[in-house]
C-alpha cells in the first residue's frame, strides 16, 4: 500500500454539526488519510466561511456539486480519493449519486437515504460503476463487534434462536426540537429525516448490529412506531418483533425518550448452546453464557485461542486488529477509525485496479444500507396496520 496519504472531501459538517467531528478525527487517525476539501453547508457563502475557519487548511467549495465537478480537473495529487457525507438524511442521495457517476468513492452516514426508490438507485449505480461505497454504521467498528461476529458465525453458540438488539436514549424525552436545537430539529422532521424518526436514526443501528453479528436477515416484521412527546411529527419509540431468515425470532427496539439512557446500544444473542452479550457503552468485553458453566468474559486484546471454548484457529487477522493493549480502552473514535481504515484499503485497491470487496465484513455496504431502508419502510407499513406481519421486499 502506498505511503502517500489519500485525500478526503467532506459533504456537510459546518455550523457545529456533531457527526463530522468523529469522522474527521478518524480520517486523520493513521496518517494515511487527510481531509483536504469540503462543501460544508447548503448556503454557499456560509460554506466558504466555514471552510476558511476550519481547524486546519482545506479547500472550501460553495456546494458539493461544485466540489465533485471540480475534482476531474485537479492535479492527481489533489484529487479526492473519496467523499464522506455527513448531512441530514435528505441530503444523502444526491451527493452520493453525483460522486458515484463522477468516479469518486463514497462513505455515507446512515441511514443510506430517505426511501427505497433512492436506495434502489444507489445500489444499481454502485454495481454499474463498480466503485467502493460504505455506510457509516459506527458500532461495527468496535473490535468486539467483529469478535462477536466470529463467535456466532463460527457456530460456537449453535443455531441462533433469539436476538434482542436495542438502542436506548433519553435526549428527546421532551420536545427539544421546539427550542431550535439543530440535532433535534431535523431528526424529528419527516421531510428531512424520512418516514421514521427514532427508527431511522438509531433503530437502524440495532438492526445492523443484529445482521452484522449473526449473518441473518429480517424477513418479516410486526411493528409498533409510537410517539410519546405530544406534537412530535415522527416516532420517538420503536418496537419491532421480527422473523429471521433461519427461522429464529428477534426484537429490534429503540427509544429516545428513556431518561437516563445515553447511547445504550446492545445485543443479546441466544443460540442452542449459549448466549452472547455485548453493550456499546462497555465496548471492551463480550460475555458468553454457557449451560452449567461459569460465565466467560473476553476482553479486547486479551483473548486466548484454544481455551476450551474458542478453537485454536481463531483468524489471525482478527487477532491482529486491536491497536492498543488491553486496559487502554478503545472507544467511539477508534471504531470510526477502523471503519475508515478498512474503507481506505478498498479504495486503494480500486485505484490500483485490483479486486476489492465492499462485502459488509469490515463496514456496512450499500446493500446493507438498502436493507436498513427496506426495514424502516416495512416497519412503517406494519405499524400503520396495527402491527400486522409485513414481509420485507426482496433484495435487488
Amino acid at each position: 500500500m502506498s505511503k502517500k496519504p489519500i485525500n478526503v472531501g467532506l459533504v456537510g459538517g459546518g455550523k457545529g454539526a456533531f457527526i463530522v467531528n468523529p469522522h474527521q478525527k478518524a480520517i486523520h487517525f493513521d496518517g494515511t488519510r487527510r481531509v483536504t476539501a469540503g462543501a460544508l453547508f447548503p448556503d454557499p457563502k456560509i460554506a466558504l466561511e466555514e471552510a476558511a475557519n476550519w481547524p486546519y487548511p482545506i479547500k472550501g467549495y460553495g456546494s458539493y456539486t461544485e466540489m465533485i465537478e471540480a475534482n476531474a480537473s485537479l492535479p492527481e495529487d489533489q484529487k479526492l480519493s473519496y467523499i464522506v457525507i455527513v448531512t441530514p438524511n435528505h441530503v444523502h442521495f444526491d451527493p452520493a449519486m453525483k460522486a458515484i457517476k463522477a468516479g469518486i468513492p463514497v462513505f455515507c452516514e446512515k441511514p443510506l437515504c430517505l426511501n427505497l426508490k433512492e436506495a434502489n438507485a444507489l445500489v444499481k449505480a454502485v454495481r454499474q460503476h463498480k466503485i467502493p461505497f460504505g455506510v457509516a454504521h459506527t458500532y461495527l467498528g468496535h473490535w468486539t463487534s467483529r469478535f462477536a461476529r466470529y463467535i456466532i458465525r463460527a457456530g460456537l453458540l449453535g443455531e441462533v434462536r433469539w436476538v434482542d438488539s436495542y438502542y436506548l436514549q433519553g435526549w428527546l424525552a421532551t420536545k427539544l426540537e421546539a427550542t431550535g436545537q439543530m440535532q433535534a430539529t431535523w431528526r424529528t422532521n419527516p421531510k428531512l429525516a424520512g418516514g421514521s424518526g427514532c427508527g431511522g436514526d438509531i433503530g437502524t443501528h440495532a438492526l445492523m448490529q443484529l445482521r452484522y453479528v449473526t449473518g441473518l436477515d429480517v424477513t418479516q416484521v410486526s411493528a409498533q412506531l409510537e410517539t410519546f412527546v405530544e406534537g412530535r411529527m415522527l416516532d420517538d419509540h420503536f418496537t419491532i418483533y421480527c422473523k429471521l431468515s433461519n427461522g429464529g425470532k428477534a426484537l429490534v427496539r429503540a427509544s429516545q425518550i428513556c431518561i437516563g439512557h445515553k447511547n445504550d446500544l446492545g445485543i443479546e444473542i441466544s443460540g442452542t448452546k449459549g448466549t452472547l452479550v455485548w453493550r456499546q457503552e462497555e465496548p471492551e468485553s463480550i460475555t458468553i453464557h454457557l449451560a452449567n458453566q461459569p460465565d466467560r468474559i473476553y476482553w479486547r486484546g486479551a483473548v486466548t485461542p484454544g481455551d476450551g471454548f474458542l478453537p485454536k484457529d481463531v483468524p489471525a487477522d482478527l487477532m491482529a486488529e486491536p491497536t492498543i493493549p488491553p486496559g487502554h480502552p478503545e472507544a467511539f473514535h477508534d471504531a470510526y477509525a477502523r471503519l475508515h481504515r478498512c474503507f481506505e484499503a478498498d479504495v486503494r485497491k480500486w485505484q490500483a485496479g485490483e479486486i476489492f470487496a465492499c462485502d459488509g465484513s469490515k463496514y456496512a455496504s450499500v446493500e446493507d444500507g438498502w436493507m436498513g431502508i427496506a426495514f424502516i419502510e416495512s416497519c412503517v407499513k406494519s405499524s400503520a396496520k396495527k402491527g400486522a406481519w409485513t414481509a420485507l421486499p426482496k433484495k435487488i
